[in-house]
């Protein structure tokens, strides 16, 4: 009997407030495929070897979650990223993927056509963050990889629409002094922070929502009102459909009769 194609999700991990997103991820990707095996693997030695010292979680990583499915008979699998941009990382784990014994059809990151800008800006926009004084900034972690080009990419998409929303990054070109300022010649008196990040882990507590230091500070000192989104993008049904659309379309490329 011709086993279906597993399909392995491919995160970095994280020590702080993941479960849920992933548990929300996992929900949604097995009610899209569920005649196929999803399995979860994380690219983080840091995040692997933290969750197992401090709650004995056994969290695997690509090769082993590979070589565990090939043990079982499968001959292909769906590695699906869940990067948010080609950056160092989802490079990395191709790297990795490579070293298994399984065939494999890469499911590529979150932002990688121009199918995928569009559709991840009508989900902001759907939020209706943005109206009459507020504007929403959508922070991002940030890369000095080529791939930092996405950010002020996704910037210029989203300004076609009309409304304030800006996008910058923790790390990389977007200095958070002057997206402060260019945000506040706007007018608004209220801003709403927005993690551009698959799970708000550290980063939110820290960077963007922390008392010093933070994103939050920078327009509390501004002199605006803040509001801070405490889910990262990974609980918004439509980017997960973002990232359904492209396991589709690594399962499209695998010869049929292995399906």
């Amino acid at each position: 009997m011709q086993k279906n194609t597993p399909i392995v999700l491919a995160a970095f991990g994280t020590t702080s407030r993941a479960l849920d997103t992933y548990s929300f991820i996992d929900t949604a990707v097995k009610n899209a495929f569920p005649n196929h095996p999803v399995r979860w693997a994380y690219t983080s030695r840091m995040v692997r070897s933290h969750m197992k010292k401090k709650h004995q979680a056994n969290m695997k990583d690509p090769v082993q979650v590979l070589d565990e499915l090939s043990g079982q008979g499968y001959g292909w699998a769906v590695v699906q990223s869940m990067h948010l941009i080609c950056g160092h990382e989802f490079y990395r784990l191709l790297d990795e993927v490579r070293e298994s014994r399984l065939r494999t059809s890469m499911g590529l990151p979150l932002l990688t056509s121009p199918v995928d800008y569009r559709q991840l800006t009508d989900a902001i926009l759907g939020n209706g963050l943005a109206g009459d004084g507020t504007a929403t900034v959508l922070i991002g972690h940030g890369t000095d990889h080529p791939a930092w080009t996405a950010y002020p990419a996704l910037q210029q998409i989203i300004q076609v629409s009309g409304v304030n929303i800006h996008v910058a990054t923790v790390e990389g070109e977007s200095a958070m002094e002057q997206t402060v300022d260019r945000v506040m010649q706007t007018g608004v008196k209220h801003v709403h922070l927005v993690p551009l990040m698959l799970v708000a882990g550290v980063h939110l507590q820290e960077d963007i929502a922390g008392d010093e230091d933070s994103w939050k500070q920078a327009f509390l000192d501004a002199g605006c009102k803040v509001t801070v989104k405490e889910n990262g993008l990974g609980k918004h049904p439509a980017v997960v459909d973002i990232f359904v659309r492209h396991i589709h379309d690594a399962l499209a490329i695998i010869p049929e009769q292995t399906l």
